[in-house]
């Protein structure tokens, strides 16, 4: 594995440092908004600005690319984004600080794409799984790291907005320097929600409610710490460790989830977050905060892998020359539902406490997790042997990531899998009638819950 990953060492390394920056941006942003006395609200709408940047620039920025080139756009959407930091140390105020992350967002997507474009056409077939997995855990743990950077200097100084901005500097010179071929222009994903909703529910409502999570979660989760009465050094515990808590988690549930009906560990994962979110909500109105980052590390293992699951799943149920689509389809639900969770979150805060944002994770989990165990009655599962392999979807990757996933667009041999969750149910008639000698034609369309 080293040996087709040391290649890609700088561009890993450049990407480690991105992640790191931006990770800390969104903790130091919610400590320096509580004691700014934003309301959560106002602080949810503020993160909320990030993620639909996010979701604007999935549309803009190859658009941007195909006009000026790979390096021009790369050389000013690195320009821009390593000034935002510096720019929300000079004015403290919501409306300010909701344009320069709106900016932001969509300034990294399209640094992401440009990344993810470069490990693109450096992977080969044979190795961009393993490409793959090593992009996911620098992510995570670089994400994770970021938020300890809380403890470098006072909260109320200049010093952490600076060195947000230096991370964001020092990761353009590995990618800068990186010796790789003009990328290909990614293609913009398209939000066919007819078909993704006809093919996997599941997935949709997955994706989306993966985002409402994580969104309000990176969004208010240091305002939740904070609102605890801990210091910069307890907010980045409970927001590291839920990161590694997620991180830790994925790659057994996925492995899981190949081996048995994928639904059963979607709704063993929501059964988990409901039961976790629950307890927090209960210790933060009791006051036994000294518990709450444990529990951020177990809650973690529910938050992180569901989306990643439900991609997963989603892909378990279209033919291998429409898992691009379904893939990028639910990578925009969840970027929505990334944009939406923190005003959601936020507005339950302000009326049930800082505890709210427990309360809101525990609704999510529950509506997603009973949607899938009304499905798990109602509809059989996909056979093993025709699953898609599971494929863990870290935070913030680019619709270009998307390419480099292992079997996401692979054409295979042979006839192609049943379109729809529902199939399985015509393939059991069919099978049905065949024994008994009737002939049974499959209906024009596949009826839905």
């Amino acid at each position: 594995m080293l040996k087709s990953i040391r290649p890609l060492a700088s561009l890993l390394t450049g990407t480690g440092l991105l992640v790191m920056g931006s990770g800390l941006m969104f903790s130091l942003l919610g400590t320096r908004a509580s004691e700014a006395n934003f309301s959560a609200l106002v602080t949810g709408l503020v993160m909320s600005a990030y993620f639909a940047g996010f979701v604007a620039g999935v549309y803009l920025c190859p658009r941007m690319i195909r006009k000026v080139g790979h390096i021009r756009a790369f050389a000013a959407m690195a320009s821009i984004s390593s000034t935002m930091p510096i720019l929300h140390a000079l004015w403290t105020d919501p409306v300010y600080w909701g344009v320069l992350r709106a900016i932001t967002g969509m300034c990294l997507v399209g640094l992401y794409i440009a990344i993810e474009s470069s490990l693109n056409m450096s992977a080969s077939k044979e190795n961009r799984g393993r490409v793959f997995g090593a992009y996911t855990t620098v992510s995570w743990l670089t994400s994770a790291m970021g938020q300890w950077l809380l403890l470098v200097g006072p909260s109320l100084d200049f010093v952490p907005f600076v060195l947000a901005s230096v991370l964001l500097s020092l990761a353009l010179v590995p990618i800068s320097l990186t010796s790789v071929k003009e990328p290909l222009v990614v293609d913009v994903p398209k939000l066919q929600f007819k078909f993704l909703w006809s093919a996997s529910p599941i997935g949709v409502v997955g994706g989306l409610a993966s985002g409402l999570s994580l969104g309000a979660f990176y969004g208010l989760g240091a305002v939740y710490a904070q609102g605890l009465g801990f210091d910069a050094g307890g907010v980045a515990s409970f927001m590291a460790w839920s990161i590694i808590g997620g991180a830790v988690a994925t790659w057994p549930l996925g492995w899981w989830s190949d081996r048995t009906d994928r639904r059963i560990v979607i709704f063993a994962a929501c059964v988990l977050g409901v039961v976790l979110a629950a307890l927090g909500f209960a210790l933060t109105e009791l006051g036994w905060s000294e518990v709450i980052p444990v529990l951020g590390f177990a809650l973690g293992m529910y938050l992180f892998p569901v989306y990643g699951l439900s991609v997963s799943h989603g892909n378990d149920w279209v033919e291998p020359s429409r898992t691009l689509d379904m893939t990028g389809g639910l990578l925009l639900m969840h970027g929505i539902g990334a944009a939406v969770g923190p005003t959601l979150a936020g507005a339950v805060m302000d009326v049930m406490g800082v505890g709210g944002l427990m309360a809101y994770l525990a609704l999510i989990a529950l509506i997603y997790g009973g949607m899938v165990a009304w499905r798990l009655k109602h509809y059989p599962a996909v056979a093993v042997e025709e699953k898609f392999e599971f494929v863990p979807m870290a935070e913030g990757v680019s619709p270009a990531a998307l390419q480099l996933a292992p079997n996401v667009g692979d054409e295979v041999e042979g006839p192609p899998l049943p379109t729809g969750e529902d199939a399985v149910s015509m393939q059991a008639a069919q099978s049905q009638s065949e024994a008994s000698g009737e002939s049974v034609h499959a209906p024009s369309g596949v009826p839905l819950p």
